[in-house]
């Protein structure tokens, strides 16, 4: 009967491909076949009699309560044209090299990810913002819509990112369980924090790696870049620049700050951020009453989104496990030849194809809870497992044909960039992304020596 919590899983990817939505085809599947096999005795219904508890405990998360206000400011400081700012300023400093302006826009696209965590709103932003400017200056398609597309999906690793927010939480209950089944009845924990401060090295290798390479190209390909000839006479100002980019830093200091200082943890920095976010919306004259409603309509959609995903995929994992799905997962893992080696890398290239079909929210409440206890009862580092899962579906957001970044800025983009462009562009950085997979792999101390340096 284990096999039928497969098929189950199968069907639920079948069904999202369809287009329906995501929280009621995990519960309605999931339902569905729960009435199927119990009429034949292959379920037994008592594992439902669990979800009002589980749908308690995830309304009273703590952990959870900072994705609102992550939301909220990140969707304030989008609206509040700080990236319009920050993209003008940088483009002064930087737009009188050869490809400056793609410098600006790795840069502008980082801090952006650092303030919204959200891929779609960070590439449809910078598409509308750089990618005129990138095409009217001589850019060629291929960088221009390569650029933006990667670092829009820094905010997938870049703290603080919603996708770690949730990562952390759903490991946080993996880890325990795990070390439960081992016969470890005071188990260590992983927190949110655990995962912000393991992906502040990798995070800024990434930038680097994509700073390194558009630079290199300037030199090797200058016809690829241009340099911005309008600003080449103009004398650059030294206020503008840290009128633009102070506040937004300051922010994002204070929030990680004193999260990487324990001085509050994700939840109570959330609350900082968004109250920050509000502040500079109101100083820079951009708060009005219509945007604050438009503002807070936004959250309150993404995060009924999440909420509602989350309990479908708490429906979906109980009849998994009722129907012996975690043993028959468990079961393969410990089998295959290879060991942690062999089981690390079927997961990752079954999350990198999933993200093809799946957003990181339905892969991070349906797939890391059934995998997750299995690789960490294998001996794991919890954090650098999460690290390695938001590099691996930065890298598939970006991969051609079905990458959800690719269909963001196509949606923004003008009708002159071919899709074909499109995809040349992204390659380079899907290829520095996968090196950088490769060399947390090797090199498992840059996720973990961090926060073992500041929390042992």
């Amino acid at each position: 009967m284990e096999w039928l919590a497969l098929l189950m899983f199968l069907v639920v990817c079948l069904v999202l491909m369809l287009g329906y939505p995501v929280a009621y085809s995990l519960a309605g599947t999931a339902l569905i076949f729960a009435g199927i096999c119990a009429s034949f005795g292959a379920f037994d219904l008592a594992y439902l009699s669990a979800l009002p508890s589980r749908i308690y405990g995830i309304m009273t998360n703590q952990t959870l309560l900072a994705v609102p206000l992550f939301v909220f400011m990140g969707v304030m400081l989008e609206k509040s044209r700080v990236a319009e700012q920050l993209l003008t300023a940088m483009g002064q400093v930087f737009g009188r090299y050869r490809a400056g302006l793609a410098v600006s826009v790795i840069l502008v696209g980082m801090l952006m990810a650092a303030s919204t965590g959200i891929v779609g709103a960070t590439v449809v932003t910078m598409g509308l913002l750089s990618l005129p400017s990138m095409l009217e200056r001589g850019y060629s398609p291929a960088l221009a819509t390569g650029s933006i597309c990667a670092t829009g999906t820094l905010g997938q690793i870049i703290p603080p990112s919603i996708a770690l927010v949730l990562l952390g939480d759903v490991l946080s209950s993996a880890y325990q369980r795990a070390q439960l089944n081992m016969g470890i009845f005071s188990p260590d924990s992983v927190s949110v924090g655990d995962l912000f401060v393991g992906a502040l090295i990798p995070g800024l290798m990434l930038v680097g790696m994509y700073l390194i390479y558009v630079l290199a190209l300037g030199m090797l390909k200058p016809q690829s870049v241009r340099k911005d000839q309008t600003q080449q006479e103009s004398t650059l100002s030294l206020l503008p620049l840290l009128k633009a980019l102070l506040p937004p830093l300051l922010l994002m200091v204070l929030v990680l700050g004193s999260i990487l200082l324990g001085l509050a943890t994700p939840t109570e920095a959330a609350g900082v951020g968004a109250l920050g976010a509000l502040l500079l919306a109101l100083f820079s004259g951009q708060l009005t009453l219509p945007r604050l409603q438009e503002v807070m309509l936004s959250t309150t959609k993404v995060t009924a989104m999440v909420f509602l995903i989350l309990i479908g995929a708490s429906v979906f994992s109980l009849v998994f496990r009722g129907l012996g799905g975690e043993t028959l997962i468990e079961d393969f893992f410990t089998g295959l030849p290879g060991g942690v080696f062999s089981a690390m890398l079927v997961v990752m290239l079954v999350i990198f194809l999933l993200g093809f079909i799946l957003d990181f929210i339905e892969i991070t409440f349906v797939v890391v809870p059934i995998v997750g206890p299995v690789l960490l009862m294998m001996g794991v580092d919890p954090v650098w497992l999460g690290i390695m899962i938001a590099i691996n579906l930065q890298t598939s957001f970006l991969t051609p044909p079905f990458g959800f970044a690719l269909f963001y800025l196509r949606g923004v983009a003008p009708e002159s960039v071919k899709t074909s462009d499109m995809y040349r562009g992204v390659i380079p950085f899907i290829i520095l992304q996968l090196f950088l997979l490769g060399a947390l792999a090797v090199w498992p101390e840059l996720v973990t020596w961090l926060p073992d340096k500041l929390y042992s």
